[in-house]
């Protein structure tokens, strides 16, 4: 696996040299910011990487391309995983380019029939994944499965809060956050964030800043319905003498309150 650029690279679109932008839609080059991600060819790219892909797949994928950065990656995604089957997800898993990576991620939470634990059994490698936006797209690509199941995802997600991967461990938090990014809310965790303790309990006292501040934000979410809950979850975890970890996630999850 390609491991992730350290290039500072650009926050605007607009400032992102021509020939990094061409480099990325060849998919010689990942993306080293948001901006980057965003402002790629994802139609150019598609055609770089996949030469063989059949012309009515390439104009589907195209289509999908005029969407929103979500649907588009969705998009692309279904129409590979229509055009190269299972087979396709470990080609594109494999790739230098962190968009490609970012199309496997979809293309394994689409695949029909894995019961969850197969779901998230495939999209673990993703969600380990050294770039930022695979690890991203990953949790988004499953989230509507996880939701689906909420009492389920939580079980098996429990699990993954003792990976010795902190990469892994935020995923069990943020794939559930009740109100995710660019993602569809989960009306029943907005309603009663308590069916989460379960993920969130043991990752209150976290060592990793990164696994922090996702539980912070899972929090920060169930404040704007419930902030009398998160008000008093953090009064408790504060109780004695609370970690550094937990006063730090307590203190950024009540920021709106």
């Amino acid at each position: 696996m390609t491991q992730p650029t350290t290039r500072k690279g650009a926050s605007r679109a607009a400032d992102i040299p021509p020939d990094i932008l061409a480099a990325l839609e060849r998919g010689e080059l990942q993306s080293a910011t948001l901006a980057e991600c965003l402002a790629l060819n994802q139609a150019t790219l598609l055609r770089a990487v996949l030469p063989d892909l059949a012309p009515p797949a390439v104009r589907q994928a195209e289509a999908a391309c005029q969407l929103g950065i979500l649907k588009r990656m969705a998009g692309i995604g279904a129409v590979l995983f229509e055009e190269l089957g299972p087979a396709g997800i470990a080609r594109c898993q494999a790739h230098p380019s962190d968009t490609v990576r970012g199309w496997a991620c979809f293309m394994a939470g689409m695949q029909p029939g894995p019961d969850l634990s197969q779901r998230l059994a495939a999209i673990r490698p993703l969600a380990d994944d050294p770039h930022f936006g695979v690890r991203e797209w990953a949790w988004m690509a499953v989230r509507p499965h996880l939701a689906a199941d909420l009492d389920g995802s939580i079980a098996l997600l429990a699990a993954w809060t003792a990976a010795p991967s902190e990469r892994l461990r935020r995923f069990a938090s943020e794939a559930l956050r009740p109100r995710g990014v660019w993602c569809a809310h989960i009306a029943a965790l907005k309603k009663n964030p308590a069916r989460a303790l379960p993920l969130l309990e043991p990752l209150k006292a976290d060592t990793s800043a990164y696994v922090q501040d996702s539980v912070a934000n899972w929090l920060n979410d169930a404040a704007k319905d419930s902030p009398d809950w998160v008000r008093a979850l953090c009064l408790h975890w504060q109780q004695g003498e609370p970690a550094a970890a937990t006063r730090r996630i307590c203190s950024r999850a009540m920021r709106n309150l």
